[in-house]
C-alpha cells in the first residue's frame, strides 16, 4: 500500500515538473517575439520578459481618485515596517519597493518616495486586485495586442517604450510614467537603443482575468514611425 502511494506521488511530481518545464520552454519561445506576462517563478534566469511579481486583493476603491505610490527602501525589513493598508513589498531590479494603491497622499516613511501615478479611474461598485509586474524589453520587442479590465500604469526606469492605443501613440522615456484606462486596446513596443526596464501595475477588476487579446483592433504601426 505504502509503495503504491509513493509511486503515485512520484508520478504527480513528475507531471508537475513536465508542466513547469513546458511553460518555461513556451516562455522562451514567446519572449523573443511577442511579450506575454508570466509568473516570476517561470523566469528560469531569463534576462528579458514581462514577469508577474505579486498581487493583492484591494476590495472596493474610491472612484477616479486612486494613485499608485512607489517608494524605494534600503532593505525589505524597512519596507515591511512602513507598509500600510493596500501596501505590497516587492523586490525588483535589485531594489526593494513598497507599492501602495490609495486615494490619500504618500505617508511619511523611512524610504524614498519615487512617484505617484494617477488618478487611476475606478468604479466604486467593483472590487479590484492590484497585479504588480516588471517588464524588460530589448529594442523592438513588443507585446501582443491586448487590453485589461482596469487601468494599467507604468513607471519607466530605463530605456524608452511606445504605447499605441486607438488614434495615437505615447512615448515614455526614463523616469517617466503613464497610465491607460481599462478596456483600452494597446500594443507596447520598446523603442530607442537601450534596454527598457519598467515597473507595472494592472488594477484589474477582481472578477475578471488579468488581460485578454484585443482581436477587434489592429495597430497602425505608429510606434514604428518616426516621432
Amino acid at each position: 500500500m505504502g509503495g503504491r502511494r509513493v509511486g503515485r506521488a512520484v508520478k504527480v511530481v513528475g507531471v508537475i515538473g513536465v508542466v513547469l518545464l513546458a511553460l518555461g520552454v513556451l516562455a522562451r519561445v514567446l519572449i523573443p517575439h511577442f511579450m506575454v506576462c508570466l509568473p516570476v517563478a517561470l523566469r528560469m534566469n531569463a534576462q528579458t520578459g514581462c514577469w508577474v511579481l505579486a498581487s493583492r486583493d484591494l476590495g472596493m476603491l474610491a472612484s477616479g481618485k486612486v494613485y499608485w505610490h512607489i517608494d524605494r527602501f534600503a532593505d525589505r525589513a524597512s519596507a515591511e515596517a512602513a507598509k500600510g493598508r493596500n501596501g505590497t513589498v516587492v523586490e525588483s531590479y535589485g531594489k526593494v519597493w513598497l507599492f501602495t494603491v490609495t486615494s490619500a497622499g504618500p505617508a511619511p516613511t523611512s524610504g524614498e518616495h519615487v512617484v505617484a501615478i494617477g488618478p487611476l479611474p475606478t468604479d466604486p461598485d467593483k472590487k479590484y486586485t492590484a497585479v504588480y509586474m516588471e517588464g524588460t524589453f530589448l529594442p523592438q520587442m513588443r507585446s501582443i495586442v491586448h487590453r485589461h479590465p482596469g487601468p494599467e500604469a507604468f513607471y519607466n526606469m530605463e530605456g524608452e517604450f511606445c504605447l499605441e492605443i486607438p488614434g495615437k501613440k505615447i512615448v515614455v522615456g526614463p523616469g517617466e510614467s503613464v497610465s491607460v484606462e481599462g478596456g483600452t486596446p494597446m500594443q507596447l513596443t520598446a523603442t530607442g537603443t537601450a534596454v527598457r526596464r519598467s515597473l507595472v501595475l494592472i488594477l484589474r477588476s477582481s472578477d475578471h482575468m488579468l488581460g485578454t487579446p484585443a482581436f477587434d483592433w489592429r495597430p497602425k504601426g505608429l510606434c514604428s514611425a518616426p516621432s
